[in-house]
C-alpha cells in the first residue's frame, strides 16, 4: 500500500467514525424518546375510560365552595376531560420519563457526577408532585373562597370548564417547577458557581426574586402571588439546609472535578509536546528527502486528477524525456571537456615557467689549484 493510499484512508476514516458516533447518539435518543411516548400513551389508555370522573375530582376545590362550572364550547364536554386525562397520564409517567432522561445522559457523566445527580433527580420528582399537591389541596380551595368575593353583585361567578382547566394546569406547572428550588440551590453550590455563605448573604435578593417570579407565573391576584413566593423562599432555605447535608458529596465532587481538570491539562500539555516533537521530526524527514531537483509535498487526493494519455501523447512525452536526457548528457560532456582543457592549460603554464627560470651551473674546483693556507 502506497503512502498516498494510507493518507487518503486516514482522511476518510476520521469523518466516518465521527458520523457513526453521531448517528449512534441519535438512534439512542430516538429509542429513549419512543419509550417516553409509549409510557405516556399506555397511561392515557388506562385513564381514558375514567376521564369524566377524573375531571370531577379536579373540579372539587371549586365545587366544594358551592360554585358551579359551565360549558360554553361546542366540543368542550368531550375534549376537556380527555385533555386532563392526558395531562394526568404525563404526571403519572413522569418518574419513568426522568429515568429515560437519566439513562441517556448517564453514560457521558463521571462517577462523582452520577453520585450527586441521581439522588437530586429522584428528589426532583417528589418535589414536583409536592408542588402539584400544594396547589390542589391548599391553594385552590383558598383562592376559590376569596376570588368570588370580589365579583360584582350583578354577576355570577361560574367559570367555564376550559378556562378552569387551563388555569389549574398553569398553577400545577408553576408550583411544580417552583418547588424545585432546593435542587437548583444544591446544584449551584455543588458546581462551584457560588457558596452556601454567599447565597445566604444574598437572601434579600432571593426573596424579591421569588415575588417577581410569583407575579409572572400566577394570575393577577395577590393571593396566588404570595402563595407562590413564600413557598419558594422557604424552599430556598431548605436548599441551604440540604446543601449542608450534601456537603460531603459536594466536596468529593469538587475534588474529582479538580483532579479531572488537572488530568485534562496534563494530557493537553503532553499532546502539545508530542505534536511539537512530531512536527520537528517531520520537518527533518522532509529535509532529508528534498534536494535541488526534488521537493517534498503533502499528497492531496482532491487535487490528484489522473488523466489517461493517448498513444501520440505518450510518444511525445517519451521523446521529450529522451531529449532532456540527451541534453543533460551533452552538457555533462561539455563540462568535462572544459575541465580537461583547463587542466591542460594549467600544465602548459607550469612548463613555461620552468623553461624561463635560469639554470645555475655548478662550479668545478680543481684539486691542483691553490686553495690557500
Amino acid at each position: 500500500m502506497t503512502d498516498k493510499h494510507k493518507i487518503s484512508e486516514t482522511k476518510t476514516t476520521e469523518p466516518a467514525e465521527q458520523e457513526e458516533g453521531f448517528l449512534t447518539h441519535l438512534i439512542d435518543l430516538r429509542n429513549h424518546m419512543m419509550r417516553i411516548v409509549i409510557s405516556i400513551v399506555v397511561a392515557f389508555v388506562f385513564l381514558a375510560p375514567f376521564a369524566q370522573t377524573l375531571f370531577d375530582w379536579l373540579a372539587n376545590p371549586l365545587i366544594s365552595q358551592g360554585q358551579k362550572l359551565i360549558i360554553t364550547g361546542v366540543a368542550a364536554p368531550f375534549l376537556v376531560p380527555y385533555k386532563f386525562a392526558f395531562l394526568l397520564a404525563f404526571l403519572i409517567a413522569l418518574p419513568y420519563v426522568f429515568y429515560q432522561m437519566w439513562a441517556f445522559v448517564a453514560p457521558g457523566l463521571y462517577k462523582h457526577e452520577k453520585k450527586l445527580i441521581f439522588p437530586l433527580l429522584s428528589s426532583s420528582v417528589f418535589l414536583f408532585y409536592l408542588g402539584v399537591a400544594f396547589v390542589y389541596y391548599a391553594l385552590l380551595p383558598m383562592m376559590f373562597t376569596v376570588l368570588p368575593l370580589f365579583a360584582p353583585s350583578s354577576t355570577t361567578y361560574t367559570p367555564d370548564i376550559s378556562n378552569y382547566l387551563d388555569f389549574v394546569i398553569m398553577m400545577f406547572l408553576a408550583f411544580g417547577f417552583a418547588f424545585e428550588m432546593p435542587i437548583a440551590t444544591i446544584l449551584i453550590i455543588s458546581t462551584g458557581i457560588t457558596t452556601k455563605e454567599s447565597l445566604a448573604n444574598k437572601r434579600p435578593y432571593v426573596i424579591v426574586g421569588a415575588f417577581i417570579i410569583g407575579m409572572i407565573l400566577t394570575p393577577p391576584d395577590v393571593i396566588s402571588q404570595v402563595m407562590l413566593a413564600v413557598p419558594m423562599w422557604l424552599l430556598f432555605e431548605l436548599g441551604l439546609v440540604f446543601s449542608g447535608i450534601f456537603k460531603k458529596q459536594i466536596k468529593e465532587a469538587g475534588k474529582s472535578r479538580d483532579a479531572m481538570q488537572e488530568e485534562e491539562r496534563l494530557k493537553s500539555a503532553y499532546a502539545m509536546a508530542a505534536g511539537t516533537s512530531a512536527a520537528a521530526v517531520g520537518a527533518t524527514a522532509d529535509s532529508l528527502w528534498e534536494d535541488e531537483n526534488y521537493e517534498y509535498e503533502e499528497y492531496d487526493e482532491d487535487e490528484d486528477e489522473h488523466q489517461n494519455l493517448t498513444d501520440e501523447e505518450l510518444d511525445a512525452e517519451l521523446e521529450r524525456i529522451e531529449a532532456e536526457e540527451e541534453e543533460a548528457k551533452k552538457s555533462a560532456e561539455t563540462k568535462n571537456t572544459d575541465n580537461d582543457s583547463q587542466d591542460i592549460g594549467e600544465e602548459k603554464i607550469a612548463d613555461d615557467k620552468t623553461e624561463k627560470e635560469p639554470k645555475i651551473k655548478p662550479k668545478i674546483i680543481n684539486r691542483d689549484d691553490d686553495i690557500g693556507p
